[in-house]
């Protein structure tokens, strides 16, 4: 199994919403997720994964339009900021070469527990970062990461 996770792109500054959750991407940060998502074409996904938070709803929309993928962005709360990386992995038990929109601190924790399980410092990823991780199955603490590419 494969398992892609990316990071949103640049968004607009902390404070300039009401909400953190309400923050959009600038154009920069468009540019960055088109960059990534230029990196998925031609590998096996099966499904787009989202936090609802605007940024990554916008990030996987972007993805979705590059890659030309039929399938609709599955929005899922698990994938916000401050989920707990052991919270997602049980989500993807029964998945299987899917995508994975969301945001730090999750993205870099979630990349450091299913390496090396719970206990370690978080990978770091920058906005729009793409990491490719790879196992036979997952199981917490035995992927493996083949990547992590910045725009």
């Amino acid at each position: 199994m494969k398992l892609w996770v990316l990071r949103h792109g640049e968004a607009v500054p902390h404070g300039s919403r009401p909400h953190d959750s309400e923050r959009e991407l600038t154009e920069h940060g468009r540019k960055e997720v088109l960059s990534s998502a230029a990196k998925l074409i031609g590998q096996p996904l099966t499904a787009i994964y989202a936090s609802p938070y605007l940024r990554a709803q916008q990030t996987a929309q972007l993805v979705r339009e590059a890659l030309g993928f039929e399938p609709e962005i599955r929005t899922v709360e698990w994938l916000t900021p401050d989920t707990e990386p052991d919270k997602v992995a049980e989500q993807m038990v029964a998945v299987s070469d899917v995508l994975l929109v969301s945001h730090n601190p999750l993205v870099g924790n979630l990349l450091s527990y299913l390496q090396h399980g719970a206990g370690h410092p978080p990978e770091r990823v920058d906005t729009a970062g793409l990491a490719e991780l790879k196992a036979d199955e997952l199981l917490v603490g035995s992927m493996k990461l083949e990547s992590i590419k910045h725009p």
